[in-house]
C-alpha cells in the first residue's frame, strides 16, 4: 500500500507553555494529518533529553520526556491549577524552545502536578509501576541520584553507588524515597498522555513512526544499570566509543562519544536485552525506525578520550543473528532501517535479509559529497523503501538550495527539473511522492517551504540544534486540502478514501 506521511517532532508543535506537548496542539496535529490524508506521522525519540537537548542523547531508552507532558491537561485531570504555570517564564520566541527556561520552570510544576497524584495514587498508577518495574525503579533512582549529586554523571558519583552496591543502594533509596517516588509519577503521567495521543490518531487512521536510536547514553541509567552489556573497562569507563568516520560532510568525522555495546556477552544471552528494547518500543509506536542501521553489520570504535573521530577503526556488529533473535522472540515487526551514511556491500546485504524497508533521501542524490549519490536518485528506488526530501539531519530544501555547492544545486535544477520560483520545495516532494516508494515522508518545514533558520538538527554541532517550532496557523485548512490533492494525485491516500 502506497501512503504519505510528514516528519515532525512533538516539540516543534506550537502551545502555549514554551514546547510541543502531547495535550491538545498535538491533537490538533492528528486532525490536520487526518485532512491531509497522510497515514504516517514520523517523530524523533520521545525519551528524556539530557544535557545538549539531544532526543538522541538521553537518560533512559524506555522513559518518557518530562517536557512533552502537556499542562492544560493535567489542569483538566485536576492535578494542577492554571495558575500554577500561566504565570511563568516560558521563553520570549515562540518559534524557539528555550531548554533553560524548560528545565528551570517544567520541573517545580511537574511537582505539584505529582504531588497531587501520589496524595491518592490509583489503581492504574500502581498497575502502569508494576508493569514496568523492569525499568521504571532504576530510573527512578537513577534520576533521584543525579538530583541529589548536583547533576552528575553517575561516574562521578559515591563509589558504592557506582558499583550498585546493595547496602548503598538500600540506603539511597531510605534517603530519597519522596524523590523516587516523584520520578515515577511523571513516568506515569507521561505514558498514561501518550497512550491517551496515540490511540486518538489510530482511531483516525494516523500511524505514529517512532525513532530508536542504536546507542544510549554514557550518563544513562542503561549502562548504570546494565554495565555488562557495554564495554567498559574496570572503573566502568568505556573503552571505545561510538561515531563516524572522516566522509565529505565532516573532515573530523563524527564523535558521539556513546559507549559500544558488548556483542558477545548481549549474544551469549539470546540478545535479551535488545529483545526487551524492542518489545518495549513496539508498545509504544505502530513503526519504528533504528538509527543507524550500519551500525549492526559492522560499527566504527574510536578510542576513549579521542578529541575527533579521526583515529577509530571498524568492528564488526552483530549482524542477522541480532534480527533472528528479535523475529524469533516478538514475530515479524515494522521496522525502517535508516541506512544512510558510509554503506559497504556487507551492509547492503544485511539489510536485504532482514527484510526491512531502507531509506532514501532525495537531496543525497545531487549531492556530490556522498559517495553514493545515484543510489538516491528517483529511478533506482526499489518499493520497499521510505522515500525522503530530507531528514532532520538534512537542511530544508529552500536551504539546500542556498548553500549547497553550486554545481549540485544545477544538477538538481536540471534532473527534477526545478524552477527559480521559489517553490523548489514542492517539487522535490512531488518527486518522491510519484515514485515508487511503498512510503515517502517529508519535512513538514519542507511542507511550509521554510529556509535554514528552520533546520531541526546540524550534526557534529551543540547548541543551537533541536529548537525549531512552528508558527500558529501552520497547520491551515488550505494546505491540508493541498496535500491531500497531492496524495490523491500519486495514489497515496488511506485505503478507506
Amino acid at each position: 500500500m502506497r501512503t504519505g506521511g510528514i516528519l515532525m517532532h512533538i516539540t516543534s508543535l506550537p502551545a502555549p507553555y514554551g514546547v510541543g506537548t502531547m495535550g491538545a496542539c498535538a491533537r490538533r496535529f492528528v486532525d490536520f494529518l487526518q485532512a491531509a490524508g497522510q497515514s504516517l506521522w514520523q517523530i524523533l525519540p520521545i525519551c528524556p533529553t539530557s544535557f545538549g537537548d539531544s532526543p538522541y542523547q538521553s537518560f533512559s531508552t524506555f522513559a518518557g520526556n518530562p517536557y512533552l507532558i502537556d499542562l492544560d491537561d493535567l489542569a483538566a485531570d485536576g492535578l494542577l491549577d492554571q495558575a500554577d504555570y500561566e504565570g511563568l517564564d516560558w521563553g520570549s520566541d515562540p518559534q524557539t524552545v528555550d531548554y533553560g527556561k524548560l528545565y528551570q520552570n517544567r520541573y517545580p510544576v511537574l511537582r505539584k502536578a505529582c504531588k497531587a497524584l501520589l496524595a491518592a495514587p490509583t489503581a492504574d498508577y500502581r498497575a502502569f509501576c508494576e508493569k514496568n518495574a523492569f525499568w521504571l525503579e532504576d530510573y527512578a533512582l537513577f534520576m533521584a541520584m543525579k538530583e541529589a549529586n548536583g547533576g552528575e554523571p553517575w561516574t562521578d558519583w559515591e563509589q558504592a553507588v557506582q558499583n550498585r552496591e546493595v547496602v548503598a543502594l538500600d540506603r539511597a533509596r531510605r534517603a530519597l524515597a519522596a524523590d523516587i517516588a516523584f520520578w515515577r509519577g511523571v513516568q506515569y503521567l507521561f505514558f498514561r498522555q501518550w497512550k491517551a495521543l496515540k490511540a486518538y490518531a489510530n482511531g483516525r487512521g494516523v500511524r505514529i513512526i517512532g525513532d530508536v536510536p542504536i546507542y544510549v547514553s554514557a550518563d544513562s541509567v542503561d549502562v548504570w544499570a546494565h554495565p555488562e552489556q557495554f564495554q567498559l573497562d574496570e572503573r566502568r569507563r568505556p573503552t571505545e566509543v561510538a561515531g563516524c568516520p572522516p566522509d565529505g560532510f565532516s573532515a573530523d568525522g563524527q564523535l558521539w562519544g556513546n559507549p559500544l555495546f558488548n556483542w558477545e556477552s548481549m549474544e551469549r544471552d539470546g540478545f535479551a536485552w535488545w529483545v526487551r528494547r524492542i518489545a518495549y518500543q513496539f508498545e509504544i509506536y505502530d513503526v519504528l525506525r533504528i538509527d543507524h542501521f550500519r551500525g549492526f553489520d559492522a560499527y566504527y570504535a574510536i578510542p576513549y578520550g579521542e578529541r575527533t573521530a579521526q583515529n577509530g577503526r571498524w568492528r564488526q556488529g552483530p549482524g542477522m543473528k541480532l534480527f533472528r533473535a528479535i523475529e524469533a522472540a516478538l514475530g515479524k515487526k515494522d521496522i525502517i532501517a535508516e541506512d544512510l551514511g558510509f554503506l559497504t556491500p556487507s551492509v547492503h546485504q544485511l539489510r536485504e535479509d532482514s527484510g526491512f524497508p531502507g531509506m532514501k533521501v532525495l537531496q543525497f542524490a545531487f549531492d556530490s559529497r556522498d559517495g553514493e549519490g545515484a543510489a538516491y536518485l528517483p529511478y533506482c528506488y526499489p518499493r520497499n523503501c521510505v522515500a525522503y526530501v530530507g531528514t532532520h539531519d538534512n537542511d530544508t530544501v529552500q536551504g539546500w538550495l542556498k548553500n549547497a555547492d553550486p554545481a549540485d544545486i544545477a544538477y538538481a535544477r536540471e534532473y527534477l527539473p526545478l524552477a527559480e520560483d521559489g517553490n523548489e520545495h514542492w517539487a522535490m516532494m512531488r518527486t518522491i511522492w510519484a515514485s515508487v516508494a511503498d512510503r515517502a515522508v517529508v519535512q513538514m518545514q519542507d511542507v511550509l517551504g521554510l529556509d535554514s533558520g528552520a533546520r531541526m538538527n546540524t550534526p557534529s554541532t551543540a547548541g543551537v540544534n533541536w529548537r525549531w517550532r512552528a508558527e500558529e496557523g501552520f497547520d491551515s485548512p488550505a494546505l491540508a486540502a493541498r496535500l491531500h490533492r497531492q496524495m490523491e494525485l500519486y495514489g497515496r491516500l488511506p485505503e478507506k478514501e
